[in-house]
């Protein structure tokens, strides 16, 4: 199914309903990992994911009778939007089931292309088993977000692109979910030239196609926790198992904790909104074990709410010394509250939040509690505040890791 010929066709297909995602080079990343490294942003496409390329390749290749019927997926939202979107490109009616727990951004869009979104189950495979249900009722053309060698061909124009711009790549980092993404990709690059490395990336609390691979066939984890949304995925694909065993080098694992820096990374020095799961291969970058190779990381998506990028950004600068809690005791008197900013202001430290606690002792003329939560430059900083706060007789101790 997944030959060059069908590659080729979905390419040209996709370009009806795709912008133009270039490959970007990052000094800063290729600084920091000794590669040249670059970034191929399909958070940039209309649907804010890549997704929407396998879902109107597999449109275009169903009859109009399929296509009559109506389409119904599951998805966590990057493939709700592409099939919505091609739904909507082909006139006919899209039914969407999506996880409960789904951002709401990613629900909105896929209802503002003209779909109808069910909301089911606490994760995909919840959603999906839902979705399979409602197609066997009402007569529902399926289309499987990632287990479908069609989808998946859709999905490999990526690394067409890639191979247009960058003949000469090593490395090609691809997110993972359920397989379609990474199918498509290391199949075509295998096609293209074998001595290229295709490394699939995974969230740690995801981590079903690892689990697979090391299984050697197809199983389904107990449960997924992880903030990747759009990669929080039980069982992977069956029907895309064997290329992603024939074709995919490795899969590195992915705390949350990477994810979180990385989206600071990718807002400060790239100014770009990438989601969880598209930074799975930025973060999976600092892992990879080479030097001075030529290294492209697939940002899979950019859909994201605000109110995960606020947590984010917050959990992120705590993460590096950006932002710290305090708190240090001082006698209940006249200027001590002066003197301890005094020594935060010598030291260029910024005060975001007091907070005056008179009643931490029963003396309060020995001692009161001030928690101070400030703003750094880095772990650096951060140490140099402590201690002048210690030399000034304060004794600071962390107290918290939020804001």
């Amino acid at each position: 199914m997944l030959t060059l010929e069908k590659f080729e066709e979905a390419s040209e297909i996709v370009k009806k309903v795709t912008l133009e995602t270039k490959l970007i080079y990052s000094s800063y990343l290729s600084t920091a990992t000794g590669n040249k490294v670059y970034l191929k942003p399909e958070n940039m496409q209309m649907t804010g994911a890549y997704k929407l390329r396998g879902a109107y390749y597999k449109m275009s290749t169903l009859k109009e009778d399929e296509r009559k019927r109506g389409i119904i997926t599951a998805s966590a939202g990057n493939h709700a939007q592409g099939v919505a979107y091609a739904a909507k490109e082909y006139g006919c009616k899209a039914v969407i089931v999506m996880p409960t727990t789904t951002p709401l951004i990613k629900v909105n869009r896929t209802k503002g292309y003209g779909a109808e979104v069910v909301l089911y189950g606490d994760v995909y495979d919840e959603a999906c088993a839902r979705a399979l249900e409602l197609a066997k009722e009402k007569g529902y053309t399926f289309i499987h977000p990632f287990d479908d060698p069609v989808v998946a061909t859709g999905q490999g124009s990526i690394a067409m692109e890639i191979f247009k711009e960058l003949p000469l790549v090593d490395y090609i980092l691809v997110p993972i979910g359920g397989g379609g993404l990474a199918a498509g990709v290391a199949t075509l690059s295998k096609l293209m030239n074998q001595k290229i490395k295709v490394i699939g990336v995974e969230p740690e609390g995801a981590a079903c196609m690892k689990a697979s691979l090391e299984a050697g066939k197809v199983v389904t984890l107990d449960g997924v926790n992880t903030i990747a949304d759009g990669t929080a995925v039980k069982t992977p694909g069956s029907k895309i198992f064997p290329y992603i065993k024939e074709n995919l080098d490795d899969i590195i694992t992915v705390p949350d904790e990477d994810l979180i820096v990385s989206f600071l990374d990718m807002v400060e020095n790239h100014k770009m909104i990438v989601e969880n799961s598209g930074l799975l291969t930025v973060a999976a970058l600092k892992q990879l074990d080479c030097k001075g190779k030529k290294v492209v990381a697939i940002l899979s998506g950019g859909n994201m709410d605000v109110i995960t990028m606020s947590s984010v950004v917050q959990q992120g600068l705590i993460m590096r010394d950006r932002i710290f809690t305090v708190s240090v005791l001082l006698p209940d008197k006249p200027g001590e509250l002066s003197r301890v900013a005094a020594v935060i202001a010598e030291q260029s430290g910024n005060v975001i939040k007091l907070e005056h606690n008179q009643f931490v002792s029963t003396n309060r003329n020995a001692a009161v509690e001030l928690r101070i939560t400030l703003e750094a430059f880095g772990t650096d900083h951060k140490n140099e505040i402590l201690d002048a706060l210690n030399k000034g007789g304060y004794r600071p101790k962390i107290v918290r890791t939020s804001v």
